[in-house]
């Protein structure tokens, strides 16, 4: 069965891999910013960063999010989620994979997926020309 008439779709695939990354961290990180800062400097503090760095989290999930939704500054949005998250696999990982740190490394693999195609063109990052080659 040939299936290359999908390859015209693939635009969709970025978009609802965006939106629904997206959507994660705006909902998780809504709660940290309005609200739970002190626990994520907490957090930062149990695995031997500094305190800010929990700041840092917090508003990388929500910023990073709405960013993602839009498609703006995808490739580095996704560089800095992508890094928030394998944090958040750490603080997870005596909790084994299941329940545990399935959810944040689930994340973290489709941050890293973005990293490389970039937004798509369903995105402000291709209607301002940093949408990647022209040729997609």
């Amino acid at each position: 069965m040939n299936l290359r008439f999908l390859d015209r779709l693939q635009p969709l695939g970025l978009l609802a891999l965006r939106l629904v990354l997206g959507a994660i961290l705006i909902g998780y990180g809504y709660g940290k910013v309005f609200g739970g800062l002190h626990k994520m400097a907490g957090v930062a503090v149990s695995l031997g960063l500094p305190g800010w760095m929990g700041y840092v989290a917090a508003f990388t999930e929500f910023i990073g999010g709405m960013m993602l939704v839009v498609g703006l500054l995808t490739r580095l949005t996704s560089i800095a989620v992508c890094i928030n998250m394998i944090f958040a696999v750490k603080s997870q990982f005596h909790n084994g994979l299941l329940h545990g740190y399935d959810f944040p490394l689930t994340c973290t693999a489709m941050a890293f997926a973005l990293i490389f195609y970039g937004a798509g063109p369903v995105s402000l990052d291709w209607a301002f020309g940093l949408g990647g080659s022209s040729s997609r």
